[in-house]
């Protein structure tokens, strides 16, 4: 058993040997179609099985708005991932508990070479696996995405789309993030926004504020991380002029009827979170306010790139 290429020496790590083999025509960058058609046949090939599994992350906002793809690169956000030029090094997936045997056999039959159980990946309930050939790796939740400021609870939400998570679950995937939300998140907001209308009746191509208003109600610390994010890319938007290029974005190629139509969304989500009867916790909760630390340790900024959008945009705060 060996790993070799940029995953180093993680011999001891994997249960079979992955050798990094790229096609030389690649030149060393993994295209995007590679990451679409494979997370989309792991989906499939679990649904042969009776397995629900779900994509989830930035992959997924993007194999379910793939009719904006010209906006994204107008975000400047394709290709814009660690290894310039490569959008993307991993395909996360969602999954439920019960499944989570099957799914670690059907990753083998697939050649997936599975990584050993860590005390942290053991806490944070998911598993990691590495293609055959070493061009990525997967990694696969179960249940909850523990691995959060605010953890996100899929139990019984899986069934809502296919072949991702839905779109309800992704914006709550990226505005939970407090320590680690960067650039690409902040993009990954506005493609969901722009490729996606927002309403009350949990349509599969509608952002249903009324679930996010209820379940942002119940927690303040929740419901803090997820409205100061949806204002600041609010923010971001409306003064795109003065903080793009911040974000590598060049303004000039946002259309004021993009602009508009973004901010309009963002400003009915958050009406409709503001209008929900708060619990008692929440109320509770509120009075000590940002005194008291309101959100799950999981990055520290120092380990994380991609901040700068939000000191630009604190700083005209």
């Amino acid at each position: 058993m060996r790993v070799k290429g940029e995953y180093g020496n993680m011999s001891w790590m994997l249960d079979k040997e992955v050798k990094r083999e790229l096609p030389k025509d690649w030149q060393g960058i993994i295209p995007t179609k590679v990451f679409f058609d494979e997370a989309e046949r792991i989906v499939k090939e679990a649904d042969k099985k009776g397995i629900v599994l779900r994509i989830m992350g930035g992959l997924g906002i993007a194999i379910h708005s793939q009719e904006f793809r010209d906006f994204a690169a107008k975000l400047s956000r394709t290709g814009a991932g660690v290894v310039k030029g490569q959008e993307y090094t991993d395909i996360d997936f969602m999954a439920y508990r019960k499944h989570r045997d099957k799914i670690k056999t059907l990753f083998n039959e697939m050649g997936y070479a599975k990584r050993r159980a860590t005390l942290s990946s053991a806490a944070s309930e998911r598993q990691i696996y590495y293609h055959p050939k070493g061009w990525f790796y997967v990694d696969t939740f179960y249940d909850k995405l523990i691995v959060a400021n605010h953890p996100v609870d899929f139990k019984g939400r899986l069934e809502q789309d296919y072949p991702t998570i839905s779109i309800t679950d992704m914006l709550l995937e990226k505005v939970q993030m407090w320590e680690a939300f960067g650039t690409k998140d902040l993009k990954d907001c506005l493609i969901l926004l722009k490729a996606h209308h927002v309403g009350e009746k949990g349509e599969k191509e509608t952002i249903d504020a009324s679930y996010i208003a209820k379940l942002l109600a119940k927690d303040w610390g929740f419901w803090y991380t997820a409205t100061t994010n949806l204002r600041r890319t609010q923010k971001f938007i409306s003064e795109i002029d003065k903080l793009g290029a911040e974000a590598e974005v060049d303004a000039k190629s946002l259309g004021e009827k993009d602009r508009e139509e973004i901010v309009g969304k963002i400003g009915t989500l958050l009406e409709r979170i503001e209008k929900e009867p708060k619990s008692f916790g929440w109320k509770i909760r509120s009075r000590a306010g940002t005194k008291k630390r309101w959100y799950n340790p999981v990055e520290r900024p120092d380990t994380v790139a991609g901040f700068g959008i939000w000191e630009a945009i604190l700083e005209k705060e």
